[in-house]
């Protein structure tokens, strides 16, 4: 094996830092200029004509999104590793602006790995599964109950064929996973019976501290949402609107997106849904968008910062 000098793997470094910052920034240009459905012009004039009060508002309940998204990735990185809420914090948006042109963000499991020894890193993978499933159950939970509100009060109709498929869909999954739950995923010496032991391992203090800090943060995305659709469209009803969120987010988690298509599903999934309740394509394309900015690429700009500051 060939030993790479010092000065070799510095300057590999520094290449790879710049290769993520521009797949990064084409990415967002990208969207903002090619692949959104409303132009960034109107967007941005139409926020000179509202109270400044609410942008700072929005920003800030942002910013208090990603303060519980950082708080969980202490907790569950605490045990291996006891980090800062700062430390944590820059692994947490340099893992972000690693991954916001992956697929479904998968990109952010080998950003945070790539942090710890080699020793340590299907851990690190294991405990930051076990993150992303906690916030995963709370927005299945509320999103049952966001289905079943539209089911029943928009009269929309459940197809007999379409539920004895999606019946069928989630038996031989569970028959898969029960069957195979002894054989080895993707990466060596980890299985499904392996994943839940080591799920099992976890404490409680833990376990109830990320469940309720996703909680936390689901509650704060989710009426980050609200007050954005009230902005931008007055006279909306809480009552029913935030059903149609919790919908909307489970519904978009759940269908797997490649990265050039996120804001669209997203946009077109929230278009049909808030239909129902008379509101318009503008006002839900513009929260979309506004969310997409403020949770998104105003974080993986910071995170650009960090990651160019990075020193392995």
């Amino acid at each position: 094996m060939i030993a790479l000098s010092h000065k070799t793997k510095h300057y590999g470094l520094i290449a790879l830092k710049v290769l993520i910052l521009c797949v990064t920034f084409v990415y967002i240009y990208w969207k903002l200029n090619f692949d959104s459905k409303i132009s960034m012009s109107q967007f941005f004039q139409s926020l000179q004509d509202r109270e400044p009060a609410y942008l700072l508002l929005f920003t800030g309940m942002a910013a208090i999104n990603w303060s519980f998204e950082i708080v969980k990735w202490k907790l569950v990185i605490s045990r291996i590793r006891q980090l800062s809420f700062l430390a944590a914090a820059r692994q947490s948006l340099m893992a972000l602006t690693v991954s916001l042109a992956t697929p479904n963000r998968i990109g952010d499991y080998g950003a945070k790995a790539y942090f710890y020894d080699k020793s340590l890193r299907k851990q690190v993978l294991l405990l930051n599964l076990f993150s992303n499933l906690v916030q995963m159950l709370i927005t299945v939970l509320f999103g049952i109950f966001g289905i079943a509100y539209v089911v029943i009060n928009f009269g929309i109709e459940l197809s007999i064929s379409h539920t004895i498929i999606l019946i069928t869909i989630l038996v031989v999954m569970a028959l898969t996973g029960y069957f195979f739950k002894e054989k080895e995923l993707f990466i060596k010496g980890l299985s499904i019976a392996a994943v839940w032991n080591y799920f099992k391992s976890l404490t409680s203090s833990v376990v109830w501290k990320v469940s309720l800090f996703s909680l936390f943060k689901y509650l704060v995305f989710s009426t980050l949402f609200l007050l954005m659709l009230h902005f931008f469209q007055r006279g909306i009803s809480i009552f029913e609107v935030y059903p149609l969120i919790f919908a909307m987010y489970l519904m978009v988690s759940v269908v797997p997106t490649l990265f050039i298509l996120d804001v669209v599903v997203r946009g077109g999934v929230a278009v049909y849904l808030f239909s129902l309740v008379g509101i318009g394509e503008w006002p839900i394309l513009a929260t979309v968008t506004g969310m997409w900015l403020l949770n998104f690429v105003l974080p993986a700009l910071w995170g650009g910062y960090y990651l160019i500051t990075y020193k392995k």
